[in-house]
């Protein structure tokens, strides 16, 4: 008796935890309950350097239109996870790092602000299987995927060629740097003394470093173009002092200035005739193709066609600059 009463009781186990043979559960085999296949999900988590930074709220902007595209074309469901510190810190992006990692995601895209803070921590999420790809700046020893961008002595380069055209290859020219032990900037400042090079009657003055702050550069800028009034050319690898206003007044009137960076406020230069030229990162596709990437490699198993994977440049004049403030307006808009 004792021996039935123990197979009965067994069996309702069996049955109250959905392992009965007889009645397999919905989800063993992948179907939802109104009998139609389940959609497979992903989670990408992206980790930009700063949420107050316009360039990586365009980012945002592109990593969440690529999963709307990319769960359309694959029938699948792909989320952004997005966690980025309000302002820029690398050791809380570790941190955002190893949450993820810990909470299963699929796949993250990060844009480093410091290389030797953040390595191991990206290192451990692939070592779990996460497929990393950086953007924007790189961990190149962490064992990511592949890195999505600008190839930064080129941009240095693409600068300087703008400036000497507008300079008819004559002219001294200064270089704003920022951050002298930013390892981008001068892969920057390398590529505009390459080529300016290139032109005989092109003289580099000095290379200028500022803390990145609006002000201070915007003040440097004017110190050295009242101290050295034979400054005919301007080449800014980052945009610093275009963030306030009235920042090229005394400098305007005597030269010519190209810069990186063509966010809203740089705009409004480039409209009052004080900027020529500004040379655009792909802020959008930061977002946008990193997350291509990384799916492309969980879903078909696809590699990017190499470990850097460089992007073309948005050169922005007169010409062209109210069609840019309209990407802003379309980046920008519902990023809150």
């Amino acid at each position: 008796m004792r021996a039935i009463l123990g197979l009965i009781v067994a069996g309702i186990g069996l049955w109250g935890c959905g392992k009965s043979p007889q009645n397999p559960p919905a989800a063993a085999s992948d179907q939802s309950a109104g009998g139609e296949a389940a959609k497979k999900t992903y989670v990408i988590g992206v980790v930009a350097k700063s949420r107050s930074n316009q360039v990586f709220q365009a980012a945002w902007k592109g990593a969440k239109d690529a999963a709307r595209d990319l769960s359309k074309k694959y029938d699948a469901q792909i989320s952004i996870n997005w966690r980025t510190p309000n302002n820029e810190d690398a050791q809380q992006q570790a941190q955002f790092v190893e949450q993820l990692t810990s909470q299963g995601v699929d796949g993250l895209a990060i844009s480093v602000s410091d290389a030797n803070i953040l390595t191991d921590a990206i290192r451990g999420a692939v070592d779990q299987g996460v497929v990393v790809v950086c953007f924007d700046s790189d961990a190149p020893q962490s064992g990511r995927m592949a890195y999505y961008g600008v190839d930064d002595v080129a941009a240095g380069r693409k600068v300087m060629e703008e400036l000497a055209a507008q300079m008819g290859g004559q002219g001294t020219v200064a270089i704003l740097a920022g951050n002298q032990s930013a390892p981008n900037l001068q892969a920057r400042v390398q590529g505009v003394k390459e080529e300016a090079a290139k032109s005989p009657g092109i003289t580099i003055r000095d290379v200028y470093y500022h803390p990145e702050t609006a002000t201070d550069a915007a003040a440097k800028m004017q110190a050295v173009q009242t101290n050295d009034p034979e400054i005919a050319g301007w080449a800014l690898v980052g945009g610093w002092p275009l963030y306030t206003d009235n920042a090229l007044d005394g400098i305007y009137e005597h030269a010519k200035v190209v810069s990186m960076d063509p966010l809203p406020l740089p705009l409004e230069y480039v409209k009052k005739g004080q900027v020529q030229v500004l040379v655009g990162q792909p802020y959008y596709g930061w977002g946008y193709e990193s997350v291509r990437m990384i799916v492309e490699k969980l879903i078909e198993d696809k590699d990017p066609p190499g470990q850097f994977v460089y992007a073309d440049f948005d050169i922005v004049t007169a010409d062209n600059v109210a069609e840019y403030e309209g990407r802003w307006e379309r980046w920008l808009k519902d990023n809150n």
